[in-house]
């Protein structure tokens, strides 16, 4: 007995010696990666957040007068009323735009490499193909307009009027819409049939496998591809700013817009106030889609 405790202590203190060797392998290796995070990332941050209490020219300590003088600027408040508005209409549009097309993909089960394929080709575009695209289809005197005349109907300014928002929506959804539909196709093929068919064995018919099976175990792919969903929004301004330039209709003026035209005008006492109010709102939103996506799972 006393020497098989013996071994098994010799063999522990082993074990806890690899542990610890392989331990620092990976934090060695990860080394690298970590200062520069920090030295590109989190110590740029933290000045960000020094300047925002503080004077630009003079490094005099303000308090919250920055924050005081974004909050009261009108350019901050349309830019984010047109940035919430764009998220809040665009992300569940294309939720459930690229779901309804999964379904149809996992269910109809032709030609689905070609239709996946098909889908991300948008995203190979290069912006400035885009952009050419979207002036051709929806200039003054582009192809639409030409249509609109052959019809006898009137011109329709997209990009000058209110018109401009529909077609920045249309530009996201047309980008990401086959990225959402691959990423809802992995999360359906990853449910087991043998659910749907007990479910079928048990009379449950398509609405009713759709509701009591596959949301409910769709339920961890969708905080993944909200949140996929939401960085892709900001990728928008390139083609907003590419077609309308610094200063586009009011529709489509978001946030990338205000903070380009600030560093240009090195306000950047604004911008240091403005980039941590938004870097804090996303921070909560990012926990509450966590605490719904854990509630879901629970």
């Amino acid at each position: 007995m006393v020497r098989n405790e013996h071994k098994q202590n010799k063999y522990n203190k082993k074990l806890r010696k690899r542990k610890v060797s392989e331990a620092g392998k990976a934090w060695l290796f990860l080394l690298p990666s970590f200062l520069g995070v920090i030295f590109f990332v989190l110590l740029p941050f933290a000045d960000v957040i020094r300047r925002s209490f503080c004077e630009a020219m003079s490094s005099r300590f303000v308090g919250l007068s920055n924050y005081r003088l974004v909050l009261h600027n009108a350019a901050f408040l349309l830019a984010v009323k047109n940035t919430g508005r764009f998220l809040l209409t665009c992300i569940p549009l294309l939720l459930a735009v690229s779901f309804l097309l999964s379904l149809l993909l996992y269910y109809q089960k032709k030609h689905t490499e070609f239709f996946k394929t098909s889908f991300l080709l948008p995203m190979a575009i290069p912006v400035a193909s885009v952009v050419l695209l979207w002036r051709l289809l929806f200039h003054e005197n582009g192809l639409i307009n030409v249509l609109l005349l052959h019809l006898g109907k009137d011109k329709i300014d997209f990009m000058n009027t209110s018109k401009a928002f529909l077609v920045l929506g249309f530009s996201y959804l047309w980008k990401n819409t086959g990225y959402n539909v691959i990423l809802w196709l992995t999360g359906l093929n990853g449910i087991s049939v043998n659910l749907y068919e007990a479910a079928g064995v048990d009379g449950a018919g398509f609405f009713a496998k759709l509701r009591y099976i596959t949301l409910p175990q769709l339920l961890p792919s969708v905080y993944v591809i909200t949140i996929l969903s939401f960085v892709n929004s900001f990728k928008v301004f390139r083609e907003a700013y590419l077609v309308a330039g610094d200063y586009p209709h009011e529709s489509i003026y978001m946030l990338q817009h205000l903070f380009n035209n600030w560093f240009v005008n090195l306000d950047v006492q604004k911008m240091s106030a403005a980039a941590v109010m938004c870097v804090v709102i996303f921070v909560i939103l990012i926990l509450l889609f966590k605490k719904i996506d854990r509630d879901g799972e629970d």
